[in-house]
């Protein structure tokens, strides 16, 4: 068991891109984790296909170094806002955060909420002003701008009084000084030491350890990774385990480990303030407390904020429904949400009226369509419908959730850009222009202002704008009209197979979603119409052949290239009565209710209702 004054515990917090999780490749090599001929990937904490692939850190992980015989355990956490979640868990495993900002970018959305989370958890910063090797650098701005936010979020005096490190992750080197960078993450690892306390609890008391992440291993089962808040606890020890709602029962810790670089070390005793995983407590959840069976007492639950955006997940009933999924029934649709509840405290499902649809709540689309991938990626068939933002009454006051917005656009592009933000209620808040031909604008807009902008944005902008947005607040409603959808779409008539001719006939009415050859069925979405009302269209009908023409007449005829779109765009897309069908291999657009007849009747008797 270490000494309590040789342990540091600190997370590592930034806005997203800010390269948080290559920093913390250079720590651990740095620090002896690696042996010399051991291949390292990049981004070695990110393990996860999704965050490989998407380059950013989806789930919170933790890793622990030895420097100068003192432990320092790492957490790196996600950037994006929409798994805020993951971040707010962290604050009660650590002491000190490492706020790692751009020395570009500087302070962004995503910057200001970490930081928020970090300051009201009374956690010391250390400010890591990062990519110093930038040829666009400007650190001395940078800092002033962080100042400013600590000022702005009500940090204490001794918060202000935060110590700066300029480091290159990339390259691998650090210094207290903008243009003195030593080509080692010493002085990273020095300010560290002297800056983030070491845990201050009591050995002697009875246990308590609040569950704070999970993980899994198809020996041991769930295993149980958090902080101990005071006493020790050992390998085969007794335990109490108090649930949420303070319920208890008994159970007994088969394995105890610690943490050394990317591994996982079995150990046989730890003391307060060391993180540590504990395997052989069947069923354990995230916010339970482990404590002495002869002084059970609860740590508070983990308070984590509400989600601001719903989706409905329906079990899969269209034409092709089992084609190419594994699971395909309710209850294994129902089985699986439910159980991602264990382990994601963002997350919210509730149970409707039909026993094929259930409501899922969370942080964003992105949060959202994390799941929807990975769930697809199990063998899962589903269908969606379009995210709704969370409305709620306070006071007798309808509110709504309100995203700050940053965006940088070139400045011949400012005002097309603005003025389609206008027109979703967004208000400036604040606009700098840096010299360099673009211009950084701030805003608080409506979270459904922002569903499916994005492709708009990069089409106002020609591909040169960057937008960030995390929640800011609620506010009062905004009125119908935000947002959504204007043009119409291109419907198919008919079940078969698209074929070049029928394709070619449409396609001066809109945009396709397809190429020849897809399998098409009645009520699915084929395109985009160039109006805002939506048309039928055939396009499974082939050319009739006769002895006069030649079939091969129009070879020479091109197809225009069609609009492929990924999950994030396909669920923007949706429209109030229609569905994302979502299957291993296929990701389909389509209309609620299939049949051209029962659409316009369902379409009558909507308007009947309302008048």
């Amino acid at each position: 068991m270490i000494s309590r004054d040789k342990i540091r515990n600190i997370a590592i917090i930034a806005h997203v891109d800010h390269g948080k999780t290559t920093l913390v490749d250079k720590l651990l090599q740095q620090a002896g984790t690696f042996r010399e001929n051991e291949a390292v990937v990049e981004r070695a904490m990110d393990s996860n296909d999704l965050e490989r692939e998407r380059g950013i850190t989806i789930l919170a992980k933790n890793t622990g170094v030895m420097y100068k015989d003192h432990l320092i355990n790492i957490v790196d956490t996600p950037g994006h806002a929409d798994f805020g979640g993951e971040v707010e868990r962290i604050m009660k495993m650590v002491d000190g955060v490492l706020l790692v900002v751009d020395a570009f970018e500087g302070c962004m959305p995503q910057t200001k909420f970490v930081l928020r989370k970090a300051l009201e958890a009374h956690l010391t910063p250390i400010v890591v002003v990062n990519k110093i090797d930038r040829p666009n650098a400007r650190p001395a701005e940078v800092i002033d701008e962080v100042l400013d936010l600590f000022i702005e979020l009500g940090a204490d005096d001794e918060q202000l009084e935060f110590p700066v490190v300029y480091a290159s992750g990339l390259v691998g080197t650090s210094g207290l000084e903008p243009d003195a960078q030593e080509p080692t993450m010493q002085p990273m690892f020095e300010t560290i030491l002297t800056s983030i306390p070491a845990p201050t609890e009591s050995t002697v008391d009875p246990l308590q350890f609040l569950v704070t992440l999970l993980d899994y291993n198809e020996y041991l089962g769930r295993i149980a990774v958090g902080r101990i808040n005071r006493g020790t606890i050992r390998a085969g020890q007794s335990v109490a385990v108090l649930d949420r709602e303070g319920k208890q029962r008994t159970a007994r810790i088969e394995k105890l480990f610690g943490f050394q670089g990317l591994k996982r070390i079995e150990i046989e005793e730890a003391g307060a303030g060391e993180i540590v995983a504990i395997a052989g407590i069947k069923e354990i959840n995230i916010g339970e407390t482990i404590a002495d069976p002869a002084n059970p007492e609860q740590l508070p639950v983990l308070t984590i904020d509400e989600p601001t955006l719903q989706m409905t997940f329906v079990v899969n009933n269209s034409p092709f429904a089992g084609r190419e999924g594994k699971w395909v029934t309710s209850r294994k649709l129902r089985e699986r949400l439910y159980k991602e509840l264990e382990t994601d405290v963002a997350l919210r499902v509730e149970d409707t009226d039909s026993p094929d649809a259930f409501v899922v709540s969370g942080r964003g689309e992105l949060h959202l369509g994390i799941l929807i991938e990975n769930m697809r990626r199990e063998g899962y068939e589903l269908q969606v419908s379009k995210p709704e933002v969370i409305v709620k009454e306070v006071d007798g006051v309808k509110m709504e959730p309100i995203e700050r917005l940053l965006i940088d656009v070139p400045e011949e592009s400012m005002g097309a850009v603005m003025e389609s933000l206008g027109t979703r209620k967004a208000d400036m808040v604040n606009m700098t222009n840096n010299g360099s031909g673009n211009v950084r604008i701030e805003f608080l807009i409506p979270s459904r202002g922002l569903i499916g902008y994005r492709t708009d944005f990069l089409t106002l902008t020609r591909g040169y704008g960057i937008m960030n947005h995390a929640f800011d607040s609620y506010g009062p409603y905004a009125g119908a009209g935000v947002g959504g959808r204007h043009q119409g779409v291109l419907v198919a008539s008919e079940t078969g197979t698209a074929t070049f001719y029928g394709m070619a006939s449409v396609e001066d009415r809109g945009i396709l979603f397809l190429t020849p050859g897809t399998e098409v069925y009645e009520g699915m979405l084929v395109g985009e119409h160039n109006r805002d009302n939506d048309i039928i269209v055939n396009i499974c009908k082939e050319k009739a052949l006769t002895n006069i023409r030649s079939a091969s007449k129009d070879d020479t005829v091109r197809l225009k290239t069609p609009r492929l779109m990924s999950l994030e765009q396909a669920l923007e897309y949706l429209n109030d009565d229609e569905y994302c069908e979502i299957t291993p291999k296929s990701i389909r657009l389509r209309k609620k209710i299939l049949n051209k007849s029962e659409r316009e009747r369902a379409e009558k008797n909507k308007k009947l209702v309302n008048t």
